[in-house]
C-alpha cells in the first residue's frame, strides 16, 4: 500500500487551525451582531467601508437563512472540525462513519458559503470580512477533507482522477479562491477603482 499523499500530520493541521479560525472569525460575528441587536446604532469593528461592511451584511434576511443568526452554526460546528484535527495529531483512529459525518457536514458548509457568497455579491452588494474568513476556511476544510476521504477509500472515487488531485492538492483551494476573488474584484471594481 502507498504512503498517504494527504497524511494525518497534514490533514490533522488543516482541519485543527482551521477550526479554530473559523470558530473564532463565527464567535467574533456572533458577538458582533447581539451588540448590533441591543443597539441597532452599533457600527460593527469589521464595517471598515461602504463594500467591506459587516453590518450591512447582519441586518439582511440572508444572516439569519435559518431563523437564529448564522455565526451560530460555525459557533458549533468548527469546534467539531478543530477536535478532529486535534484528534488526528494525537493519532487517535476514527471510524468511517465519523469521516462521512465530518464530509457531509463539510459539503453543507461549503455549499452554504457560496450561496452566502452570492447573496453578499449579488443581492446585499457589500462583504463581511469575517464571513470571508469562514468561506476560505470552509473551502481548504472541504478541499482537503474530500481528498483526504477520497485517498482513504471513505469516499468511492476513481483511482487516476484521485491521485491527479493529490499531485496538485494546494493547488486546487488556491485556484478556487482566485476564482472568488476575481469575482469581487470585478463586481466591486468601479468601488475599487476609487481608491486609486
Amino acid at each position: 500500500m502507498r504512503p498517504a499523499v494527504l497524511t494525518d500530520r497534514l490533514l490533522g493541521w488543516v482541519l485543527t487551525l482551521g477550526g479554530l479560525i473559523g470558530a473564532l472569525a463565527a464567535f467574533v460575528l456572533m458577538v458582533e451582531k447581539v451588540e448590533l441587536l441591543k443597539d441597532p446604532s452599533y457600527v460593527p469593528s469589521c464595517s471598515i467601508n461602504p463594500i467591506l461592511s459587516c453590518g450591512s451584511v447582519m441586518v439582511t434576511d440572508q444572516a439569519a437563512v435559518f431563523g437564529f443568526p448564522n455565526p451560530l452554526i460555525g459557533v458549533a460546528a468548527f469546534p467539531v472540525v478543530a477536535a478532529t484535527g486535534a484528534l488526528l495529531l494525537a493519532r487517535v483512529a476514527l471510524p468511517r462513519w465519523w469521516w462521512l459525518s465530518l464530509q457531509a457536514g463539510a459539503l453543507f458548509g461549503v455549499g452554504f458559503v457560496h450561496w452566502l457568497f452570492v447573496q453578499s455579491l449579488y443581492r446585499i452588494g457589500a462583504l463581511c470580512p469575517y464571513c470571508m474568513v469562514v468561506w476560505v476556511v470552509m473551502i481548504l476544510i472541504f478541499c482537503y477533507l474530500t481528498l483526504a476521504n477520497a485517498e482513504r477509500g471513505h469516499l468511492p472515487a476513481p483511482r487516476r482522477p484521485t491521485e491527479l488531485l493529490l499531485r496538485v492538492h494546494s493547488t486546487i483551494p488556491l485556484v478556487w479562491l482566485l476564482i472568488l476573488t476575481a469575482l469581487i474584484g470585478v463586481r466591486f471594481e468601479s468601488y475599487w477603482s476609487t481608491l486609486i
